[in-house]
């Protein structure tokens, strides 16, 4: 039998810094290092393009994204946590999900990857970004008809 050898002191900090680095973050460390890669990437090829320089590093867009999936915060608070309108804490996770995607190393597998017997899924994550609420638009012919309604 194989006799287990005892983690050393900086082993073991080391794991308590991963475990509580992804239970903050929702990703393993060398997730967001792969993500940040892609992100540096994505941003250099935007910079030679042109456009405004951005406010925040790539790693704290990255962190922005992060929390908001993580905790789906508006954002609004995510926005004021970082120093930013929310016009631009949405623009800056949209542009950091986006560049994940069209990267395809983290992009999910389409719905006939889905229904076929032989694909083995690790997680699904439902996507719950915020979306406007559909209200009926008040219009004078409801209001018409509510009135007419109500006498009866």
């Amino acid at each position: 039998m194989k006799e287990k050898i005892p983690l050393t002191p900086a082993e073991i900090a080391k794991l308590r810094l991963d475990a509580e680095f992804r239970r903050l973050t929702g990703v393993w460390p060398e997730t967001f290092m792969k993500m940040e890669e892609i992100l540096k990437a994505a941003l250099i090829e935007k910079k030679r393009k042109g456009g405004r320089p951005n406010k925040l590093s790539v790693e704290k867009m990255l962190r922005m994204a992060l929390e908001y999936w993580r905790e789906y915060r508006t954002y609004f608070h995510i926005g004021k946590s970082y120093g930013l309108s929310e016009s631009n804490a949405y623009q800056t996770i949209k542009w950091v999900e986006n560049v994940l995607i069209k990267d395809g190393y983290f992009s999910l597998p389409g719905k006939k990857a889905l229904l076929d017997e032989n694909t083995e899924i690790e997680m699904i994550l439902p996507d719950a970004t915020e979306t406007p609420i559909e209200r009926p638009k008040k219009g004078k012919k409801i209001i018409i008809q509510e009135r007419k309604n109500a006498i009866h």
